[in-house]
């Protein structure tokens, strides 16, 4: 066999692989890659929910007189880092500073829901109320939503790594995409205490 027909086999092998089930391999990476941007479209729609609802709750608490200014400083710097922080889906760093600047709000609105506690007349206004009434069922949707990219990004991964997936995979740059994890510290049980007397 001479290098000239060598070459026309190895042509069209290459020409009936990607033609017929070659196809196919790279347009599952496509579509599950294109599951993940979704997913994680719809994470951020989640959280922007929630920071839309502390806006509007912020600006209550801004308007009640004599409010612990710190308190609500502290919310106001974590929302603004927190709005600030770009993801790229393919760079696990950027995805752990989203994570962490959520998290850096939601314990800053923590603290602040605390000190709200000692002011009744804020309590009864309706804002006050009607934060009260959304604010759980959106961080429902954010875990729903968290979990739902976790699913597809495990999708996508496994067709990234599985043969004959892998190689299409790297002929064309498909890399597998990081995982939302869990904030730090969460793992460890809270230390609650009841003190009955």
């Amino acid at each position: 066999m001479n290098t000239k027909t060598l070459t026309l086999i190895v042509i069209a092998a290459i020409i009936l692989l990607l033609g017929g089930c070659g196809c196919n391999k790279y347009n599952g990476l496509v579509q599950g890659e294109q599951a993940v941007k979704q997913s994680w479209s719809n994470v951020e729609t989640n959280y922007q929910r929630r920071t839309d609802l502390y806006n509007s709750v912020i600006k209550t608490i801004e308007g009640s007189a004599n409010f612990e200014k710190s308190t609500l400083k502290e919310v106001i710097d974590a929302r603004s880092k927190a709005t600030s922080v770009n993801v790229d889906i393919n760079d696990p760093q950027s995805l752990q500073k989203f994570q962490e600047a959520q998290g850096q709000l939601q314990g800053a609105f923590s603290r602040l829901m605390a000190v709200a506690e000692a002011y009744p007349n804020l309590k009864t206004t309706q804002a006050f109320q009607d934060f009260q009434a959304q604010i759980e069922g959106t961080e429902n949707r954010i875990n729903v939503a968290r979990r739902d990219y976790n699913a597809a990004v495990n999708a996508y991964n496994l067709k990234v790594r599985t043969f004959p997936n892998n190689i299409f995979a790297g002929i064309f740059h498909f890399v597998e995409k990081p995982y939302y994890q869990a904030d730090p510290g969460t793992e460890k049980a809270p230390d609650i205490q009841f003190n009955i007397k």
